[in-house]
């Protein structure tokens, strides 16, 4: 029995402990009561002997994925299939295993992690978590272009060329304040109960953030860009995801429309597309995948290679590379960086590895 329409994705969240349904989100059509209460059970059955259920398909398709965070909440991702075959399928629980861990994620950031380890009243959790249902639906839809940080859990950044880094590490946040900075550029401040929003406005913003204010117009002059006007890339090449693994940070960019005179070339918003899909065939066939905090010991080495090609091996993939009608796309693998890059089809695929390592390297060289 189908459980979801073909593409659409409902979440569910529920106490681990005794199954009481604390929200559901997603699909215009929610799963009916028994269905919920009868993936909780199995489970519950599975974890009763000895057991881990994280993820098994539909006869329709589709894929549910289960996940337990701090034995207290259990999130629960249901798609409606209608994805394709079995690599898409790989892409899909990779798709729904970062909902759950985004989701999670909002739910700590909004109550706090001791709100939801320690539930007293199950009732009044269930109020408090409708202040997350904004954030919870904002991963769901997964519309955002240019935002790719949801799927590859780094920070989605650009590369200014005077790059000045004011950060700090509070234990204790009680306020979230933004401010304008300048149109199109603004602040979040974390801090406790003092200062007042206007002392905070007044006296510590200014006197932070004046100083830098050409700094902050030279990012915005870069723009969508993301990268300094130093950083000259080819022509040819349609989108561009670069990811720091020492430091979790990433930039992303599709080139303009303007810069690929041939007809054939993806629209934007197709390029965006196209990137995320081959971020996931590359991690799930090959990369290795970055890790969030939330990914507990015993889970991690279940999250190796799905492809049985590189399980013969016992060295690690430094580059592949897929062919489509649409675009070619080229991956490399450092110690340091994962470079992902699509270009049209008419460039030949002998070059797309000296393409994709001339373009690592010039963004590195100026960075």
């Amino acid at each position: 029995m189908m459980m979801l329409q073909h593409g659409s994705t409902q979440l569910l969240c529920l106490t681990a402990s005794s199954g009481v349904p604390l929200f559901t989100r997603g699909a215009s059509k929610q799963l009916p009561f028994s269905v919920i209460g009868s993936l909780n059970g199995v489970h519950m059955f599975g974890a009763g002997q000895g057991v881990e259920l994280s993820c098994c398909e539909t006869e329709g398709g589709g894929k549910v994925v289960w996940r337990v965070f701090q034995d207290s909440v259990m999130l629960i991702a249901v798609s409606g299939g209608g994805r394709g075959g079995a690599g898409v399928g790989k892409a899909e629980e990779l798709r729904l295993r970062r909902l759950l861990e985004n989701a999670w994620s909002c739910m700590v950031l909004v109550l706090g992690q001791d709100e939801l380890t320690d539930v007293r009243n199950v009732e009044r959790l269930k109020r408090d978590l409708r202040s997350c249902f904004t954030l919870v639906d904002q991963l769901l839809e997964d519309r955002q272009e240019g935002i790719l940080g949801n799927l590859t859990h780094c920070v989605d950044s650009l590369l200014p060329p005077d790059p000045t880094i004011l950060q700090g590490s509070p234990t204790v946040a009680h306020r979230l304040l933004r401010f304008q900075l300048l149109p199109g550029a603004d602040v979040c401040v974390l801090c406790g109960p003092t200062p007042s929003l206007h002392k905070a406005e007044s006296r510590l913003v200014g006197a932070f953030w004046t100083p830098l204010a050409e700094t902050l117009r030279g990012c915005l002059a870069i723009g969508e860009q993301c990268l300094p006007g130093s950083v000259s890339l080819r022509p040819d090449l349609l989108a561009v995801l670069l990811i720091n693994r020492e430091t979790r940070r990433s930039v992303s960019l599709v080139r303009p429309s303007t810069a690929h005179p041939l007809g054939d070339s993806p629209s934007k918003a197709r390029c965006w597309e196209l990137l995320r899909l081959f971020y996931v065939f590359s991690t799930t066939h090959y990369f290795t995948q970055e890790e969030t905090s939330s990914a507990s010991p015993e889970e991690r080495p279940q999250r190796g290679h799905n492809e049985d090609f590189v399980l013969g091996f016992s060295h690690q993939p430094l580059q592949c590379y897929l062919v489509t009608d649409e675009c070619k796309s080229f991956g490399l693998q450092t110690p340091q960086h994962q470079l992902f890059l699509l270009v049209p089809p008419s460039v030949p695929s002998f070059a797309l590895r000296t393409l994709a390592t001339q373009t690592l390297s010039d963004i590195v060289a100026a960075t």
